[in-house]
């Protein structure tokens, strides 16, 4: 698995435009990986609760969460902060929730084995 977040300015707005700053994750998976994340049916798991600077005050939040099967198949994922700070907090959460992914996957990989225990 390997992950590359990118950072950039973007201007949004039609008349009065501000700044906001864009953090994009791509994910790209190995094959083992995408066969782990099919056949186990992990594509619908959250990876994390988020919420974009341009959210209005009544949206939902489960609206801009994101799931494993939005990083599927090469796609890039786009998320705005309101400042350079925050796109930085932003990206150690997604390090974090990329590496718990990475052992999560390898834990799916194969079912247990028998244990014996004695007391």
């Amino acid at each position: 698995m390997r992950v590359t977040i990118d950072h950039r300015d973007v201007r949004r707005g039609l008349f009065f435009k501000k700044t906001f700053h864009e953090v994009s994750l791509s994910v790209a998976f190995s094959h083992e990986e995408k066969q782990i994340i099919r056949q186990r049916n992990l594509a619908t798991t959250r990876l994390l609760r988020r919420r974009p600077a341009t959210a209005k005050v009544d949206d939902r939040d489960e609206r801009f969460a994101l799931h494993l099967g939005d990083l599927l198949d090469g796609r890039t994922d786009y998320f705005l902060c309101a400042t350079p700070s925050a796109s930085k907090l932003y990206e150690e959460e997604l390090f974090r929730a990329m590496a718990q992914v990475k052992l999560w996957l390898s834990d799916n990989a194969e079912t247990g084995t028998r244990s014996v225990a004695e007391f």
